[in-house]
């Protein structure tokens, strides 16, 4: 007797579990515990992003019901062709970033203040000062440390905090948040790098003073 080897899962996405697979169908068919679960499972997740972006506890909450609300409109048409979690990540995102476009924007620090410069013979310029990086287990204790980086994040002006966010909270591609930003996938890469500089010279500024104290 020949044996039957079930088919595939249609479509699957890499790294999706059987679990995640069972929790979709259930979502399709419109149980509301698979939902239930869901919300537990995803919500933290979004609102930390969208704290993040919108940097208003209220705000954020609103963008991440507004996400779930949107992404249950739009399950019948959710292929699979990413996982689950990071279809409701990218939902979140676009939430927080279209009400983050609706206000006023808020004070910025310049990104140009912020960035290396260099002479005309390319060497970097090195404010007075010591501007070397102090190792971060002798200035402060982890935690610490922590709460410097999302400080010093918090204070890149909007669209450079966001492609950081992205790319680095999200892990989302170039590609998806170049899509998501209505950016180019080229604008992403330049926004990220200035990002990434403008993040070090503000924590470079900040754990030398805390290592002068």
């Amino acid at each position: 007797m020949p044996v039957v080897t079930p088919p595939p899962p249609e479509d699957p996405v890499a790294g999706t579990t059987a679990a995640e697979h069972a929790l979709l169908a259930a979502l399709r068919r419109g149980d509301d515990a698979a939902f239930d679960s869901l919300v537990r499972g995803e919500a933290g997740r979004l609102l930390a992003l969208a704290r993040r972006i919108l940097r208003d506890e209220e705000e954020a909450r609103d963008a991440v019901q507004d996400a779930f609300a949107t992404a249950f409109e739009r399950l019948p048409s959710f292929r699979g062709e990413c996982r689950l979690s990071t279809w409701l990540f990218r939902i979140a995102a676009n939430a927080a970033l279209m009400r983050l476009r609706a206000r006023r924007r808020r004070p910025e620090v310049s990104i140009e203040e912020l960035l290396p410069r260099f002479h005309p013979d390319e060497h970097r310029v090195i404010p007075p000062g010591d501007r070397s990086l102090p190792d971060a287990e002798e200035a402060v204790h982890r935690r610490e440390i922590h709460a410097l980086v999302r400080s010093c994040i918090d204070r890149l002006p909007d669209r450079y905090r966001t492609v950081l966010l992205l790319r680095e909270l999200g892990e989302l591609s170039t590609g998806e948040a170049a899509e998501l930003l209505a950016i180019t996938p080229n604008a992403v890469k330049i926004r990220l790098h200035r990002a990434r500089q403008g993040l070090r010279e503000l924590l470079v500024a900040r754990l030398g003073g805390l290592g002068e104290r």
